[in-house]
């Protein structure tokens, strides 16, 4: 059974997400159309057992979804707005300061 997560849990799941540059590039290949795991691995020019974890992950997430199609099954991202707040994210951080490194919280530093 699917439920709506708090604004809080959906933005901890997309920050998780992101966290992960092949899963920004799976998202990112989601945004522009359905595809099948094989296809996905091949475009992203990496293993499947691979793509199969970041999937798993994004699934975990709630961000895409499984779609059955005859014996394959195709993923595509689990709202149509998850691909207009992917390019409202992508526009926004080209206003961040190119010299400037984003660091992890286990680094005591800051974006």
């Amino acid at each position: 059974m699917l439920t709506v997560a708090p604004d809080i849990d959906v933005l901890v799941r997309f920050g998780r997400a992101l966290a992960d540059p092949i899963r920004c590039r799976i998202l990112l290949a989601l945004r522009e159309a359905p595809a099948y795991p094989a296809d996905l691995a091949d475009a992203l020019g990496i293993s499947r057992t691979r793509l199969s974890n970041h999937l798993a992950c994004l699934r975990d997430c709630g961000l895409v979804v499984t779609v059955p199609d005859g014996r394959r099954t195709r993923y595509e991202l689990a709202d149509e707005r998850l691909g207009h707040a992917l390019d409202d994210l992508r526009t926004a951080v080209v206003a961040v300061e190119t010299d400037r490194t984003c660091v992890d919280a286990d680094d005591k530093g800051c974006c």
